[in-house]
């Protein structure tokens, strides 16, 4: 089974993956599917997904990454769970390789101050200031599960569900927590849910957008902090305070590898950098 439509959006140098795409045409069913290629207006993944919704005509948007392994009857059981759920906005596969894990006692200590209290497990919530937490995979779990967010990397959503453009223009490059962002718009009139059977492997490359650890720390707590102010409308002192201690608890995990450690000084200042790049943008709001 094929999509109806393939929409790729190449933000690569060349002419290799338009030539993939051509030279795979005759596995396309003319009149059932079609393949696109479209180069990139912008860079970026958040505006390189507004353009393909733009141009996409089907009344489900499937949003998946370039770098993913599906395991047998993925697709389909992804499928399966919007379908047959009419009050379904989007849901997305399971991760095999970056899903919840229970978590130890400072840890849960840490989720219980951003959420303002203790709950049985804090799979696939969103709690305090824009913290996402990974959906949850155990025996004794139905196959979909709801949740509060969905990531990106493998995920249906309903056209008549996703705002238009579907991810603000404050999501640029790497576009970190735009998933959330959407999630969040998406989830104020329909339920989301993880459907746990459908996997994927995430096979993470390396590339320049993700080389530069201080740019990386920057975006992160800029994009966090919109999300939190701006998305889930979580303000104040309290959710400022708690986005504080967030930011404190992930660089004091940076000490629990050699790579974090050697990394620490750059997360720092690309903290410090954002804390100033938010301070001019809020003076320019007065």
């Amino acid at each position: 089974m094929l999509p109806a439509e393939l929409i790729i959006v190449d933000g690569s140098d060349g002419n290799d993956s338009r030539m993939v795409v051509e030279a795979r045409g005759d596995h396309v069913e003319p009149g059932r599917s079609k393949a696109i290629w479209l180069p990139a207006e912008t860079l970026g993944a958040a505006p390189q997904r507004n353009q393909g919704v733009a141009v996409s005509s089907q009344p489900f948007v499937w949003f998946l990454d370039d770098d993913i392994l599906f395991e047998e009857e993925c697709v389909l059981r992804l499928w399966t769970a919007i379908e047959r759920d009419r009050g379904l906005g989007g849901v997305s596969a399971m991760i095999t390789n970056q899903r919840y894990a229970s978590p130890g006692r400072v840890s849960r200590a840490i989720f219980a101050i951003m959420n303002g209290g203790y709950e049985p497990t804090f799979a696939g919530r969103i709690i305090g200031p824009a913290v996402n937490l990974l959906p949850e995979d155990r025996d004794g779990l139905p196959e979909v599960v709801p949740a509060e967010w969905l990531n990106t990397t493998c995920t249906i959503y309903r056209r008549e569900a996703l705002p238009r453009p579907p991810f603000d223009a404050v999501f640029t490059g790497y576009s970190m927590m735009e998933d959330v962002s959407l999630s969040v718009r998406v989830g104020r009139d329909w339920r989301l849910a993880n459907a746990r059977t459908a996997r994927i492997f995430h096979d993470s490359q390396p590339g320049t957008h993700k080389a530069d650890p201080r740019l990386l720390a920057e975006m992160e707590l800029v994009n966090r902090h919109y999300v939190m102010t701006r998305v889930l409308h979580r303000r104040g002192w309290a959710n400022e305070l708690r986005l504080v201690v967030w930011e404190l608890f992930q660089l004091a995990s940076c000490m629990a590898s050699a790579t974090g450690r050697r990394q620490l000084p750059d997360h720092i200042r690309g903290k410090m950098r954002a804390i100033r790049k938010m301070r001019t943008a809020k003076s320019q709001c007065r």
